[in-house]
């Protein structure tokens, strides 16, 4: 059984619905564009829109990137420009120092050139005809004394007590020897005689104050060159004296002792050397 076919539109009807849609969307579109909001054609970007927003964001990155490697040179600068300072500031001392230590030399060799000249003076004075150069007058010792550095020694073959070789000794323009130096002790300890017992007065003695021993010109000792052991004041010992025996073993720095000041012993006088000394007869 054939169904009905359902009528048809009206002619127009069609034509009529697609006026009403297209007036209807005209419309709308008009009242979005007065009402400030998208439009139905503004929902996707222009064309050519992304390549100017990529320029422009690799501009503005380049941008940076200078600003950045300015700022960084200018700090740079700035940190070189003041350890170039420090250094200036080191090398302007360093120069005055210079200076300084210059013309301090200058002013020694300035003095320098003054004393020489000075000398060459004197030397062509010297040599001028008819002058005498001055000389320094021999050392002349008397008769029988030993002559070593300024001094002159007598080494007496006589005995007699220390009091009364002090006096003698005094009595010659001189002193009993007062030994202060290792090469005099050694010089006088060499030119005595060996023999069982060789004993010498010199100027020394502690009969003021035990234990504080004294050169005959008041001065004090310092030192000595006494045996091991001495002094000892065995029995009321007050004066010194030189030993040298045949005990080869025995030295000179070690040969001082003390005795009984009454003891008869050789002696040891000493006194200046000088010229116009008189002569000394044996002893």
């Amino acid at each position: 059984m054939d169904r009905p076919t359902p009528p048809e539109h009206p002619p127009g009807d069609g034509m009529y619905f697609k006026l009403l849609e297209d007036d209807g969307h005209e419309a709308l579109e008009r009242r979005r564009r007065r009402q400030g909001g998208p439009g139905v054609s503004s929902s996707r970007p222009p064309p050519g829109f992304y390549p100017v927003v990529t320029v422009c964001l690799a501009s503005l990155s380049v941008i940076l990137f200078i600003s950045l490697i300015a700022v960084t040179a200018h700090y740079q600068n700035q940190q070189r420009g003041g350890e170039s300072s420090s250094q200036l500031q080191t090398q302007d001392a360093n120069v005055s120092a210079l200076v300084a230590s210059i013309s301090q030399l200058q002013q020694e060799k300035k003095k320098l050139q003054e004393e020489k000249q000075q000398l060459q003076d004197q030397l062509s004075l010297t040599k001028a005809p008819g002058v005498v150069p001055p000389t320094s007058p021999p050392i002349i010792c008397p008769f029988d004394w030993l002559s070593f550095d300024t001094s002159c020694y007598l080494i007496s073959r006589n005995s007699r007590s220390w009091p009364e070789a002090k006096s003698f000794c005094e009595s010659e323009g001189a002193h009993l020897a007062i030994i202060h130096t290792a090469d005099e002790q050694t010089f006088l300890w060499e030119r005595l005689p060996r023999g069982h017992w060789n004993a010498y007065w010199f100027g020394i003695t502690d009969a003021q104050t035990e234990d504080q021993w004294k050169w005959v010109d008041g001065t004090p000792l310092v030192g000595g060159f006494w045996e091991v052991g001495e002094p000892n004041n065995h029995i009321n010992e007050d004066c010194g004296y030189i030993v040298k025996t045949q005990v080869l073993e025995r030295v000179a720095v070690r040969s001082w002792y003390d005795a009984p000041c009454s003891m008869y012993l050789p002696y040891i006088c000493e006194k200046e050397a000088g010229p116009g000394a008189s002569t000394a007869l044996p002893h």
